[in-house]
């Protein structure tokens, strides 16, 4: 058994919001979000934002708008994807891109990592291309992607908890203390 090294959190759906997109200046986390991030935190843990945020390139936000509210949320950085989702680019969820730099940039050991969302075949599929723990929640797309949409994805990428919300699986990760060693 080895520590957590970092906990990679999505954004629409998991911190708050419907799942779709919400600019950063009107955007609202979930009741107890803002706390999971600081349990995660207080441990030790890294925090990083995870997140497909298209609408970049649409100019409808700008990746600086992201960034300064992922850093007033207190993440240690922002992994933030601005392209299409057919645009071919290799960080677009649920390709593992952005998970990959994130090891490079701070030494990260991705088995001992965990990534939090709401969505099977984005979320789910990234944690498990590079060997992270993959959490589901069930604010956001959680539900209707564990349930209606579960084929798409659930064969490849089981989750190994499914939580009610970010608060929720901050807690179950911190008790758990140390992730499993993976063969």
């Amino acid at each position: 058994m080895k520590p957590i090294q970092a906990v990679f959190v999505d954004r629409d759906g998991t911190i708050g919001g419907t799942g779709r997109f919400i600019h950063p200046r009107d955007f609202t986390p979930y009741p107890g979000s803002l706390e999971a991030l600081r349990l995660l935190k207080d441990r030790g843990i890294k925090i990083f934002a995870l997140t497909n945020q298209h609408n970049i390139t649409k100019g409808m936000a700008s990746e600086k708008d992201f960034r300064d509210e992922f850093e007033a949320c207190g993440f240690n950085a922002a992994y933030i994807c601005p392209h299409e989702p057919d645009d071919g680019c290799e960080c677009h969820k649920p390709k593992p891109g952005m998970l990959l730099k994130a090891s490079q940039e701070h030494g990260l050991d991705l088995a001992r990592c965990a990534v939090i969302g709401d969505v099977g075949s984005t979320d789910m599929l990234a944690a498990a291309a590079v060997g992270a723990q993959k959490i589901l929640v069930l604010t956001g797309w959680g539900k209707p992607s564990l349930e209606t949409y579960r084929d798409k994805w659930y064969d490849q990428a089981p989750p190994d908890y499914v939580a009610e919300n970010l608060l929720e699986a901050a807690q179950w990760l911190i008790s758990m203390g140390e992730m499993p060693e993976r063969a």
